[in-house]
């Protein structure tokens, strides 16, 4: 059975849709080891919505629904287990589905032409060439030292940088992410399809000035104290932003109308035209890329900075944003056949490391049927 049959018959399963044939269908594809693993992903997320994760046993689940199967065949009408109640606020645990998590049980994917985004950039220096760096791929110069996964700027005192006019580029493409360190120890985590502009040496400068052209990245600022008293700024759009020592996110898409900085720790001042603004905090600006307005709001900075820990996590967040988030790890292309279904809102964690397969899978089941996804080639089609 493949792939995306499976998904929506194993979702009307879940959603006490599928009649006598689907059923008995479902049940004969459960001899697949494949499909016994997909069937645990949705069901697992099934189960640990319902009863909490603490009292959580796969093989009771499995057990016990191979059990409805066999006795709800003997009726003329199938009246399915328990059907719970799936909102699309369903928590998407990603977390817990773990290839490893399912020991003898876990196989090998099959290969998709949707990948899973990956460590990969494109540097270029600062006369111009462009190195490809990825994964077993080593660079190294007397200032710089890459293994392919990510690249540290060395913090040599005896090259100076006075003039500010020796920068490199670092360009993420769709499906990519990437982190440097830049030479005065900042740390600056990078998302897909993002490009940043830094100095390869900040030595000599009165300010420390790097250059967010577009995206995203997510930064952790040494302090001034320990660099001879040199300010850190980044430019973006049109906001500056003045940094003393701390971590914050900033989100600068090209296709998105506003540029949103979310502070982690620390402080930063914000200005963009005549506007000024402090923030502290989770607090989080928003300024409109054709207003100089700087609009500042309370958030949990935590789940804006989520991606650098690996995981995507939405809060109420309509369809039509996740798929833009979703589009650019997986590097997709997204077409809504309906337009309302672009307002359809979820919350929950989805893990950037599972396939797109899994995901789309289980925000199937937490749609109970409203948004259905066909994908085609590297194309996804919601209806």
């Amino acid at each position: 059975m493949k792939s995306p049959k499976r998904h929506r018959l194993i979702v009307k399963f879940l959603n006490k849709e599928a009649n006598q044939e689907e059923l008995e269908r479902l049940e004969d594809s459960l001899h697949e080891k494949e499909n016994i693993t997909t069937f645990n992903n949705l069901v697992r997320i099934q189960y640990l919505t319902a009863n909490g994760m603490a009292n959580y046993n796969l093989n009771e689940a499995k057990e016990s629904i191979k059990q409805k199967v066999r006795s709800e065949k003997k009726k003329q009408r199938l009246q399915l287990y328990r059907r719970v109640s799936v909102a699309a606020s369903v928590l998407l645990v990603l977390g817990l589905v773990l290839n490893g998590y399912y020991g003898e049980e876990a196989i090998q994917e099959k290969p998709n032409k949707i990948v899973i985004g990956s460590d990969k950039a494109v540097l270029t220096l600062e006369n111009g060439d462009q190195v490809a760096l990825e994964k077993g791929k080593n660079f190294s110069t007397p200032m710089i030292k890459s293994n392919g996964e990510q690249i540290v700027y060395s913090s040599k005192e005896s090259i100076s940088n006075e003039e500010g006019d020796l920068y490199n580029y670092l360009s993420i493409p769709r499906g990519g992410q990437f982190f440097v360190q830049l030479s005065d120890g900042t740390k600056v985590w990078l998302n897909s399809e993002t490009k940043l502009k830094y100095p390869v040496s900040f030595n000599g400068m009165e300010t420390r000035n790097v250059e967010l052209l577009h995206g995203e990245a997510y930064f952790e600022v040494t302090p001034s104290t320990l660099n001879n008293g040199a300010s850190f700024q980044v430019v973006s759009n049109g906001q500056k932003i003045d940094v003393l020592g701390t971590e914050f996110n900033v989100s600068a898409y090209k296709d998105d109308d506003e540029i949103v900085t979310t502070l982690i720790g620390g402080s930063i001042a914000l200005e963009r035209g005549t506007s000024k603004k402090m923030l502290r905090p989770n607090q989080q600006s928003r300024i409109h890329k054709s207003l100089d307005d700087i609009v500042v709001v309370d958030v949990d900075a935590s789940q804006v900075m989520s991606w650098v820990n690996g995981v995507f996590t939405f809060e109420g967040d309509t369809l039509d944003e996740i798929m833009k988030v979703l589009s650019r790890w997986y590097d997709i292309e997204v077409i809504f056949e309906s337009a309302q279904r672009k307002d359809f809102s979820f919350t929950g964690i989805l893990e950037r490391t599972k396939s797109f397969d899994d995901i789309l899978g289980v925000m199937e089941v937490a749609a109970q049927g409203e948004v259905t996804f066909e994908v085609k080639d590297k194309t996804v089609h919601i209806k």
